[in-house]
């Protein structure tokens, strides 16, 4: 169904899925067999707006789950049925769609095929290692808005997975650096609180 679709097609395809609620099971089976690439970009999404907690830290252990997989070089991505029966409300998901769909436009408009050594299955491993790095970073990211530099960064690494443009890919990666050094900074400033206390 969705095997020539661009990432903004699928996406779309997602927000007009029928019902309140969109629950993990409902997403896996719009994403079919891009599932692995597209989760990357879905569990980004949230946080590329001011999201309160615990909206990072699902995202940041659902992404964490994906990239141990993608190391391990599965096929196919696993949930656990509980996550897979966990739902969220479909008016989240368009308006987080509805915010991303027309920045995929303009990145599908000019994204090709370009250093396509990164779509190889070593690369990919790779590549699962840094989406690992960058879930951490979600986990310990300053509330409301520290996360959006990683969520831009992730939903970056998905696109460039799906359009299999690497050259978007470490465009998400020079980003997600910048969200890491402000999730380090954030976990250093408590730290230093507590210490300061003591």
């Amino acid at each position: 169904m969705f095997s020539n679709a661009r990432t903004s097609q699928i996406l779309l395809a997602l927000a007009s899925q029928p019902g309140e609620r969109l629950t993990v099971r409902e997403i896996m089976a719009v994403l079919q067999d891009r599932a692995f690439a597209l989760l990357i970009v879905l569990l980004g999404l949230p946080n590329c707006l001011p999201m309160p907690p615990p909206i990072p830290l699902v995202c940041g252990l659902l992404l964490a789950l994906v990239a141990v997989q993608i190391v391990f070089g599965r096929e196919a991505p696993w949930l656990p049925r509980q996550l897979m029966n966990r739902s969220m409300a479909r008016t989240d998901v368009e308006r987080a769609v509805g915010r991303a769909v027309p920045v995929f436009r303009r990145l599908e408009r000019i994204s090709r095929p370009r250093m396509t050594f990164l779509d190889t299955p070593i690369a990919m491993r790779l590549m699962g290692a840094v989406i690992l790095i960058l879930s951490v970073g979600l986990l310990f990211a300053p509330p409301f808005v520290g996360q959006i530099p990683l969520g831009l960064a992730v939903c970056l690494v998905g696109l460039g997975l799906v359009e299999r443009d690497g050259f978007v890919v470490v465009g998400g990666l020079l980003i997600g650096s910048i969200g890491l050094t402000l999730s380090l900074g954030f976990v250093y400033a408590i730290f230093t609180g507590i210490d300061t206390l003591i």
